[in-house]
């Protein structure tokens, strides 16, 4: 009898072993893999670990996905030369490829800090990231705000559903520090002039009351101006 194992080895092609999370990979190889599974919709590679979230609630995550996905998309529809993302892979480093709830990100042509590779995924870091931490609390504000803290992540919003409270943060001195609510119980972005959220109505889901202080945001004059210093390249 043949022995036909060796000929096999030679000639079938090996599989892809499938991410699991705990999985321990460099950048390159977490990326062939997530590629061929075009059936997982979410993996993350964080400090050299893979992360695949098990299914999403509704209550949990999607519904404040959703109402957060609304507050950034009004703020990019009045502003130009802004763009939103809605579950993007961004490559930040060689240890780390998140793929966070949401980013809000500069255009490169006026003078964004990251840019979109040919292949069209984010290279570099995105100006503001934004998660819905469940589950994954203790990673978002653990190794996720490292590796986006040392990679220049401007401002760091994450929305902790189970605790009902929202933090949001800014780089200062390579370093994050909490962004201060003002007296009216409102955040002010730091790197995008005019994005204002009062954290306890979205935290109750009143999308209105959240939207109408978004509106007094972009109308305000510092609003204006940063649209200007957009249309001039930055």
């Amino acid at each position: 009898m043949v022995d036909t194992s060796l000929y096999q080895k030679r000639i079938l092609p090996m599989q892809i072993p499938p991410l699991e999370s705990g999985d321990r990979l460099t950048r390159h190889e977490f990326e062939r893999r997530y590629e061929a599974m075009p059936h997982l919709k979410k993996a993350e590679l964080i400090e050299g670990v893979v992360y695949v979230p098990a299914a999403l609630r509704f209550r949990s995550h999607g519904q404040p996905h959703g109402d957060l996905m609304t507050w950034l998309g009004v703020y990019r529809a009045f502003t130009p030369s802004v763009l939103i993302g809605d579950n993007p892979t961004i490559r930040l480093d060689r240890d780390n490829e998140p793929q966070p709830d949401a980013v809000l990100l500069i255009e490169e042509r006026a003078g964004g800090q990251a840019r979109l590779s040919e292949d069209d995924y984010v290279e570099g870091a995105p100006e503001l990231v934004a998660e819905v931490a469940a589950s994954s609390a203790s990673i978002d504000l653990g190794d996720k705000k490292r590796a986006y803290r040392r990679n220049g992540v401007q401002e760091y919003l994450v929305w902790q559903v189970f605790d009902g409270k929202i933090d949001w943060f800014r780089l200062e001195d390579d370093e994050y520090v909490s962004l201060a609510i003002d007296e009216q119980g409102i955040f002010r972005s730091q790197v995008f002039p005019g994005l204002w959220l009062m954290p306890s109505a979205l935290l109750n889901g009143e999308m209105q009351q959240v939207l109408a202080i978004l509106q007094q945001g972009i109308d305000s004059t510092e609003h204006q101006e940063f649209v200007q210093r957009l249309t001039q390249g930055g």
